[in-house]
This record gives C-alpha cells, sequence and structure tokens, in this order.
C-alpha cells in the first residue's frame, strides 16, 4: 500500500497524543469526516489506547445527533452497531477471532460497503481488510498517558484528512 504523505503534511504518517483527552479530541475530529463506505483498522498492543480511540470517536458521532449512550467494547460480543440516523457504525473487536471465515459470518464484508467500520485487531482480517481502509496504529509513549499515532491509507485519504491534521 503507498503510504499517504504529501508535501507539508508530514504529520499525517505520525501524531503525538499527550493524554486521552487529546486523543479522545483526535478520534472525534476523524469521526466527523467518515462516511458510509470509510473502514478505520486500528493496530497496537493491549493498552495502546484502542477502544478508547473508538469509543470517543462513536461517542462524538452520537453527541452530534443529540443522543448520549455507554459506548461498551466489544471484546465479547465481537460487534457493536450504532445507528446513526442515515447510516450504521459498526465497531469490532477481532482479538478474539480464530478465523477469518468469522468475519464473513459476522457481516462485516457487507459493512465495509454500506457502514462506517472501526476494526480492533485489524490484522486478523487478514487479506479480507478492506483495500481502501485507513489504518491507525497506536503505541505508547515515554509517559503513561502519552501515545503516538501513526496514520497510513490510501492517497485519497491525503485530501481527506488535511482538516483533521490542521486542527492538531
Amino acid at each position: 500500500m503507498e503510504s499517504c504523505v504529501l508535501p507539508g503534511l508530514s504529520r499525517l504518517l505520525s501524531l503525538n497524543s499527550s493524554s486521552p483527552d487529546a486523543t479522545a479530541a483526535l478520534a472525534a475530529r476523524l469521526g466527523r469526516l467518515l462516511a458510509a463506505g470509510d473502514t478505520l483498522l486500528l493496530h497496537g498492543s493491549v493498552g495502546a489506547g484502542k477502544s478508547h480511540f473508538c469509543r470517543a470517536l462513536i461517542q462524538s458521532r452520537l453527541a452530534a445527533l443529540g443522543r448520549m449512550e455507554d459506548v461498551p467494547s466489544p471484546s465479547f460480543t465481537l460487534v457493536q452497531t450504532y445507528d446513526l440516523g442515515d447510516l450504521e457504525l459498526w465497531h469490532a473487536d477481532l482479538y478474539r477471532l480464530g478465523d477469518t471465515q468469522e468475519v464473513v459470518e459476522l457481516g462485516l464484508e457487507d459493512a465495509f460497503a454500506t457502514a462506517i467500520c472501526l476494526v480492533e485487531w485489524a490484522e486478523r482480517l487478514g487479506t479480507l481488510a478492506p483495500k481502501d481502509a485507513l489504518r491507525l496504529t497506536l503505541a505508547p509513549g515515554r509517559h503513561a498517558d502519552e501515545r503516538y499515532l501513526t496514520l497510513d491509507g490510501p492517497p485519497q485519504w491525503c485530501a481527506r484528512l488535511a482538516p483533521v491534521l490542521s486542527e492538531h
């Protein structure tokens, strides 16, 4: 996959979040630009902040509709769906997935085309990962609350992400 790099947007590949609140703010900004058919594939070790990022993104989209909901981790259910009015948002946690065939059984392949999909432990998708997805890797920083975030994706994401990065 070609990296998503444009002159003047070098921050696109590497962002530093100094706190959970800063990470949540970035998630909310990114969430505003996601539309039906967009997939965000999240990578990172246990405790890196994948669920926190997804929860903040989902809650920001719900708040924009005047709704407040608890957003549990789908660790045990594998998938949680949210009605955003004109589209659905799917939040998947594939940590416990044993085989890529289970992705098909969950209905994720269809959701990739019609919904906003947030997929934690995205490496479990194997070859089923959408080629046009945005990838976000979270890694612990030097301090307990600090996170390093790396965004990567096909070139079409560059222009779409520019407003998100300009607010960072």
